[in-house]
């Protein structure tokens, strides 16, 4: 949900006042990615062809999916991915898995809790395994990393950008460290590159020894 909705009218100004108090050549690069594809959610025709490029991109990293929508039971449970949803919340999906260890694979919504779309609450929330920052850390550079492979897939990351709220605040310094902080995060673990743009590594493949992250 926007916080504070940002009229077309008002949206170019915003993305320039943004762009212009970003202070890191890779935030700058994975800024201008974002910026310029669509703020518009796709169509009935065009959404559904995101989807098919989120599922296959899905199953390029190695991700097991499944027709169905997650109120059937969950998001993740464990195995494999619902598929029947929008292509933003499985690209999101998509960098959970990326940063999951291999106890948090195994666990129902990958240990973070039910989701909005989580059908079985109440066992997403006994398997919850990462709580407080970390939980919040891991939702910021999840958010961040499916917005970028939205870009990546030349579909409306814009939109994701807007809707998650990564512009609120954008006339103030926090907006701003707070994008590059979470960028400078994926960078390390080796989830982005220094173009801005996401990789195909996971946190098992690469060892990814973040503290607040390990299992």
């Amino acid at each position: 949900m926007i916080l504070t909705p940002v009229t077309d009218e008002r949206l170019g100004a915003v993305l320039t006042l943004f762009a212009a108090h970003l202070r890191e050549r890779h935030a700058q690069a994975a800024f201008a990615r974002i910026a310029c594809t669509g703020h518009g959610r796709a169509g009935r025709s065009a959404a559904e062809t995101h989807r098919l490029a989120a599922r296959r991109l899905a199953r390029r990293l190695g991700i097991t999916s499944r027709d169905g929508a997650p109120p059937r039971n969950f998001g993740w449970d464990g195995r494999i991915m619902r598929s029947g949803t929008e292509a933003y919340v499985l690209l999101h999906e998509i960098a959970h898995w990326q940063m999951a260890g291999p106890r948090r694979r195994r666990a129902y919504e990958f240990g973070l809790g039910p989701g909005p779309e989580t059908g079985h609450r109440a066992a997403a929330e006994r398997a919850t395994l990462l709580t407080g920052m970390a939980r919040e850390r891991e939702e910021a550079m999840a958010s961040l990393l499916g917005i970028l492979w939205e870009a990546e897939l030349r579909q409306p990351a814009l939109a994701s950008f807007l809707d998650q709220n990564w512009l609120e605040g954008a006339d103030r310094p926090g907006a701003v460290r707070h994008f590059e902080t979470t960028l400078r995060r994926l960078i390390r673990t080796g989830l982005v590159d220094l173009a801005g743009r996401p990789t195909s590594n996971d946190a098992n493949r690469h060892g990814w020894a973040i503290r607040e992250f390990l299992d």
